[in-house]
């Protein structure tokens, strides 16, 4: 039996490993060594790159992407493609606590982090479709075609909006941020694509006669410029009050959802793999837990990776320990034939169609089953832990009440045990900059709204909400319970009836500004409730709305809900909200993108009643100084017992309201 035993182990050594095609190169770039210790030593190091994959199409952790078994293959029958990466650490081991974040970049762009915690964080490309910039995080995917070689079509949309006056021609692209242009048309003949022109919301459109525009750049030749089908040139040149619909049959879609795939094969190689001499791993040993991060965009991506299966690796293990969705409230529109990952639901783009919420629930006013963005995991036993954090603009920029309630809000949706939600009343998009600040000219800037900008931060209750998923995942103690708003409490309201309980405030109404939710259909060939495919029908046909609801807010109009408020928010100096009002453009008057807003208190009763304003003064209110100073250290303590704020950001929130001006020189 020994002999056996021997001869097999013998046998098996001589046979090659079978090892998921994955990483399967690795080019370190740049090593930088980064901030002194006490002896003057660097403490960490920064690590940029480029690393190589493989896909086998076949693989059925690969199949659910789009367009992947019509891409090139190498002589190995796989799909090649290759990504930028940025990695700290800490130069001595010793030093690494074992964790490695993964940051998602937001549209290429990501602040590395040297932790002094000693945590790993990495960021890499994803995003096939930006362009290989210094600074850029980007993917090279390839472009799918036909087996025989010819192109692969697909309807493509571009819109124009608020373009100086003059301009004749302009770029098409799509979202926001830096990208390249969209696709190419399959021909530059206009009369084969659709040029819509609105002057206003309401007006349904007319078309541009095809002989009053081309595919082409006028900005140097008179109309209609030289042909280039990566340009849109109008005869007349563009209004400035109308927007612009393109509609055109575009050829050659890169495979952007290989992004996805990207991710998890970097996370999984360097968690996993001891590296090779093509593929060295530089944290080969280092890493025992994962946990990945993502902000807006980057979030929406993380629901998407676990929606549609993709934290489960080739070998069928666990990608991210845990993640940190923030200001999310999509799924990422990646997985799609000419796919505009850097879309921000605007009209007419997809992002709401598929399963938005974490715990099961039946889809009755789209027809479909039940469902959860946790279905895949489950059945690959590879589900993460979840914290998602979010604030006011999430619920008027980004349609964020439907992972509550569902698209019909008939009832709040439970919460499976290993997901934490967290709610950031009157804030804006990401958090304000903080502080106690009464001078408005040092609050946050606004682009193109009419309000003054939003200072209330999440910054803080982050910090203490990430660490506390550290500890959730490396030593299991469990963070405090969701607190967000729910609909059987009366806390989420129809839009209309905060409307009406909304204080007056010189004609300032939230109605309107309300980014509302079409119910789109794409055509038969996009997997809606996955977000993938192919879309077919673009504009979408509109075939009803989603019934969105927003939170309650009291007699200052500041959201009174059950969350994580801020000091700021308890300790209010004035309205804090999660709109604004555009103030020109073809939006004029509606909601201002997802920016909020912060209308102050006066100073004193006789300020507030000359002004005719119905809200307490901050003299009414705390009374002196120290009166306010005394209710932010309560506040804050408040926060670090309920686990929501660190004690040295306590601190420093108290010094803050201790300098500020806020009742200055009014003394108990």
């Amino acid at each position: 039996m020994i002999g056996r035993i021997a001869l097999l182990s013998t046998l098996c050594a001589a046979l090659p490993l079978a090892v998921p095609a994955a990483v399967v190169g690795v080019e370190i770039q740049n090593r930088t060594p980064v901030g002194p210790d006490a002896m003057g030593r660097p403490q960490h190091e920064l690590i940029t790159g480029r690393y190589r994959g493989e896909l086998d199409p076949d693989d059925p952790a690969n199949r659910i992407i789009t367009d992947l078994a019509l891409a090139p293959r190498n002589a190995r029958g796989r799909v090649e493609y290759s990504a930028t990466f940025a990695l700290t650490l800490p130069r001595d081991p010793r030093a690494t606590s074992g964790v490695l974040f993964y940051d998602v970049p937001n549209r290429g762009n990501a602040a590395m982090v040297f932790d002094p915690a000693g945590h790993m964080h990495l960021a890499s490309g994803w995003q096939g479709d930006l362009p290989a910039l210094s600074g850029v995080q980007y993917a090279s995917v390839p472009v799918a075609r036909q087996p025989d070689g010819a192109p692969v079509t697909g309807p493509v949309l571009a819109r124009f909006q608020d373009v100086a006056a003059g301009t004749r021609s302009l770029p098409i692209v799509a979202g926001i941020g830096v990208a390249l242009p969209r696709p190419l048309p399959l021909t530059l003949e206009t009369a084969q694509a659709r040029l819509l022109r609105r002057f206003s919301h309401e007006d349904p459109g007319r078309l541009v006669p095809s002989t009053d525009w081309s595919f082409g750049d006028c900005s140097a030749l008179a109309f209609p410029g030289r042909p280039d089908g990566h340009f849109l040139c109008l005869k007349d040149g563009f209004d400035p009050a109308s927007a612009y619909t393109l509609t055109y049959l575009a050829k050659d879609p890169p495979v952007l959802g290989i992004g996805f795939a990207a991710v998890r094969d970097l996370v999984a190689f360097l968690r996993h793999s001891p590296g090779t001499a093509e593929a060295p791993n530089p944290v080969a040993g280092r890493v025992r837990n994962t946990i990945a991060t993502g902000v807006s965009q980057s979030g929406n991506f993380l629901r998407a990776f676990i929606h549609l299966g993709f934290n489960a690796d080739e070998a069928g293990r666990s990608v991210f320990d845990a993640v940190n969705a923030h200001i999310a409230a999509r799924l990422l529109a990646l997985n799609l034939r000419f796919a505009v990952p850097g879309g921000a639901a605007g009209p007419y783009e997809p992002g709401s169609e598929g399963v938005l919420w974490w715990g099961t629930h039946v889809d009755r006013a789209r027809g479909r089953g039940p469902a959860s963005l946790l279905d895949r995991c489950s059945a690959s036993g590879t589900c993460p832990k979840v914290i998602e954090t979010f604030g006011s603009a999430e619920f008027w920029g980004l349609r964020m009440s439907p992972d509550l309630v569902g698209i019909d809000a008939r009832a709040d949706i439970p919460l499976p045990a290993n997901v934490r939600r967290y709610y950031f009343p009157g804030t804006t998009h990401g958090g304000g900059a903080g502080g106690f600040a009464l001078d408005q000219a040092v609050l946050p800037p606004t682009y193109g709204c009419t309000l003054p900008g939003n200072p209330n931060p999440e910054g803080p209750a982050m910090r203490a909400l990430i660490a506390a998923l550290v500890e959730w995942v490396v030593n299991g103690t469990e963070p405090p319970p969701s607190r967000y708003p729910r609909l059987a409490s009366g806390e989420l309201i129809e839009p209309a009836q905060l409307a009406a309980r909304f204080p007056k405030l010189a004609g300032l109404s939230p109605a309107g500004k309300l980014n509302e939710l079409p119910l789109h259909d794409f055509g038969v060939r996009l997997r809606a409730a996955d977000l993938s495919g192919v879309i077919d029908v673009l504009p979408p046909r509109i075939t009803g709305q989603a019934r969105l609801l927003v939170p309650r807010v009291d007699t200052d109009g500041n959201e009174n809900v059950t969350g994580v408020p801020s000091v700021q928010q308890r300790v209010p100096l004035g309205t804090y909200l999660g709109w604004n009002v555009q103030g020109s453009g073809f939006d004029r008057g509606r909601g201002c993108g997802f920016q909020g807003a912060f209308i102050p208190f006066a100073a004193t009763r006789a300020e507030r009643e000359a002004a005719g304003d119905p809200r307490l003064s901050l003299e009414e209110r705390y009374g002196s100084h120290q009166g306010f100073v005394e209710r932010v250290r309560q506040a804050a303590e408040a926060m670090v017992a309920e686990g929501f704020l660190l004690a040295e950001d306590a601190h420093a929130l108290v010094e803050e309201a201790r300098a500020s001006a806020v009742l200055a020189g009014r003394q108990e």
